[in-house]
């Protein structure tokens, strides 16, 4: 059920489906489309408070049982690299990062589908056509932009494409919306890589944060966030250090029980954002040293 606020967007609660994560849990989500004036400010407010977006629809999980999902971003000032971390940048040195308004094309959606095959087989993104995703990339009220990094041709080899990032900018950060890339190319450790450019691009426009989506807490599929220094979590409606956290606490969250109204009066009023300068094109540097 949905319940209009005056000047507000209208907030729904997704029925209980059986937790992708967690076996025997169900997952329950927190709502709201995005189809107004203030969309950008709504979406950059959102985000602050743990919300994702997924094309023109923010939510957050607001499970009965178990409240594990935990928003997660990374702190600029607070990063440093680790020693493996400085290896995978060695190792993508070769790569051209790119920067351009969120089209979707074929090569991107090749490439996803390899990675949804390789990573994700049998997921609720596994049957996506070419169709669902142009509108999963396209559709966005944000100022959004897709991030990607190709290698350059060598001998008989053309440059190819072999990974992406659908990147939201904040008004004080960037949020990977999604990102997919090449399966075969496990050397590159592209995953963390393109996260590590993120958080260089970050520092270089100026911006405090990147925010990574949800972890959660001993799942494997999410062990890679928490390898990142300086991480942050929204816990128990305000963001934490992860090391100020002594043992999170996955029991439900006694706000996801409050009716709907007082969950949603709890968020505020947005505000919009200043504007912030897109990225940059241009071949990927990176400040990281090799010292420890």
């Amino acid at each position: 059920m949905g319940r209009t606020f005056p000047l507000g967007p209208q907030f729904f609660v997704t029925a209980p489906q059986p937790c992708p994560y967690r076996e025997g849990f169900f997952e329950r989500k927190l709502f709201t489309s995005l189809a107004g004036r203030q969309d950008a400010a709504l979406a950059d407010a959102l985000s602050h408070k743990g919300f994702r977006r997924s094309q023109n629809m923010l939510y957050r999980p607001t499970c009965p049982n178990c409240s594990a999902c935990l928003s997660v971003r990374i702190a600029i000032e607070e990063f440093a690299p680790s020693r493996s971390q400085r290896r995978v940048v060695r190792r993508n040195r070769d790569l051209t990062a790119h920067v351009s308004p969120p089209w979707a094309t074929k090569h991107l959606y090749r490439l996803f589908k390899q990675y949804l095959r390789s990573r994700h087989t049998g997921g609720g993104m596994s049957e996506m056509d070419a169709s669902e995703f142009k509108s999963m990339i396209e559709e966005t009220p944000a100022l959004t932009r897709i991030m990607t990094y190709t290698e350059p041709q060598n001998g008989d080899r053309p440059w190819r494409v072999v990974g992406a990032s659908l990147t939201d900018v904040l008004s004080d950060g960037l949020s990977m919306v999604y990102s997919f890339f090449d399966p075969h190319s496990s050397g590159r450790s592209l995953g963390t890589y393109m996260i590590l450019h993120h958080i260089q691009m970050a520092k270089k426009n100026g911006l405090s944060y990147v925010y990574l989506g949800y972890w959660v807490p001993g799942s494997p599929k999410m062990d890679y966030k928490s390898r990142f220094s300086g991480l942050e979590v929204y816990y128990r409606g305000a963001w934490q250090r992860r090391e100020d956290i002594r043992n999170i606490d996955t029991a439900p969250d006694p706000r996801s029980r409050e009716p709907l109204s007082r969950q949603v009066a709890a968020l505020g009023s947005p505000r919009e954002p200043p504007e912030i300068a897109p990225p940059t094109q241009g071949r990927i540097a990176c400040a990281m040293t090799d010292r420890e």
